[in-house]
């Protein structure tokens, strides 16, 4: 137990969220327990992950998950480890919500996406048809994050429009999306910046200049693909070829890499597999099992279009580092297990002191100077 490491999780704390401040200290070892010198509140060590309040050690609840992140069936976990049906979904849950957490505190972070791809599967569940939504940064194969509707609208994609503008810098972006006609009107809606003014009023909103939209149109006949057409509907030809080469995205106008994604998730939920059994009874189990495998295939899982060539001593042997997604992006500097991201404490938001009539006192102002 490092106290070093650790912040206070009570919201009502004017230390909540802050690490290595002096504040936290050891309450009990042997039930790992921590407290805050500040609000004199005692906590878990296991306080804000899934392993909260379970009596299961947390060696066999990561083991079920990461069977799970990767494609096992429940019945067969259910039969190796003599557990009940619903015990193992409850875990499951418990991992989706946090892992759905921590994709938002730690990818959904302002970075050059420079290329990136977006598509839909439709989904079949028990008296109804979902559709999934999921988006690719291609340059470092990072999952962007997936929304769920019961209709592909407008809805369904300008959430997710939403999620990839939180991941992006103001900079040239290629969007490549398949031929759904409401891709271009969405994107040019959410990428757009506010321009101050010194005038009252709400400001006026411009369209980035560096947004690139690109649309893949299959041509179907009988059912059958018989024909692929390659249109820019945003900027020009010369643009998107050059943010293809930086991407490493081809040298054509492609959707392949979100469509390789979309495999590996129908390869690791069974909900998702186009003709099988397996159908997924309520959405939000389906969005928290979408996202205890989107945190696992970009924190775990190596990718090999990502390995780097490295020399190795004088003779120039080469030598191959193979990185994950999270690597090849700078969020992490190390392949995570899956215990790492099922116990990672995310932090709560900054106090903020309430607002109180007259002048503060000389202890409020102190507080408020070391800790707001």
């Amino acid at each position: 137990m490092d106290p070093q490491t650790v912040f206070c999780p009570n919201l009502d704390c004017p230390a909540r969220g802050q690490v290595g401040q002096g504040n936290i200290g050891i309450h009990t070892r042997k039930e790992g327990r921590y407290i805050c010198h500040q609000c004199h509140k005692t906590f878990s060590a296991r306080k804000g992950t899934p392993y909260y309040r379970l009596r299961t050690a947390e060696v066999q609840v990561t083991l079920v998950l990461t069977l799970l992140a990767y494609g096992c069936p429940v019945a067969a976990i259910v039969a190796a480890f003599q557990l009940d049906e619903r015990t193992v979904y409850d875990w499951q849950q418990r991992a989706g919500q946090h892992c759905e957490q921590l994709h938002e505190h730690l990818v959904q972070q302002p970075r050059d996406l420079g290329h990136v791809q977006i598509d839909e599967i439709r989904v079949k569940q028990q008296g109804q048809i979902v559709w999934l939504a999921m988006a690719l940064q291609v340059v470092t194969r990072l999952w962007l994050g997936a929304t769920l509707s019961a209709h592909r609208d407008e809805s369904l994609l300008t959430q997710l429009v939403q999620k990839v503008r939180r991941c992006a810098l103001c900079r040239a972006l290629l969007v490549c999306v398949d031929g759904w006609r409401g891709y271009p009107g969405i994107l040019r809606h959410v990428f757009r910046e506010a321009i101050p003014t010194r005038g009252q009023g709400r400001p006026r909103l411009r369209q980035w200049d560096g947004l690139v939209i690109a649309q893949v149109v299959k041509q179907y006949e009988r059912g059958h693909v018989i024909g692929i057409v390659q249109r820019v509907v945003e900027g020009t030809l010369a643009q998107v070829t050059a943010l293809l080469q930086q991407s490493h995205g081809g040298q054509v106008i492609n959707t392949a890499y979100i469509e390789r994604l979309n495999a590996t998730f129908r390869q690791r939920l069974a909900g998702l597999i186009r003709r099988g059994r397996g159908l997924t009874k309520q959405m939000g189990t389906l969005q928290r099992g979408v996202y205890l495998v989107g945190s696992c295939y970009n924190f775990c899982t190596f990718h090999r279009s990502l390995r780097v060539k490295l020399l190795v001593g004088s003779r120039g042997r080469t030598h191959c580092v193979p990185r994950t997604p999270a690597m090849a992006a700078g969020i992490t500097d190390h392949r995570w297990t899956m215990h790492e991201v099922l116990s990672y404490h995310i932090p709560p938001p900054r106090w903020t002191p309430p607002k109180q009539r007259g002048r503060p006192s000389k202890e409020r102002k102190a507080l408020i100077q070391k800790w707001a």
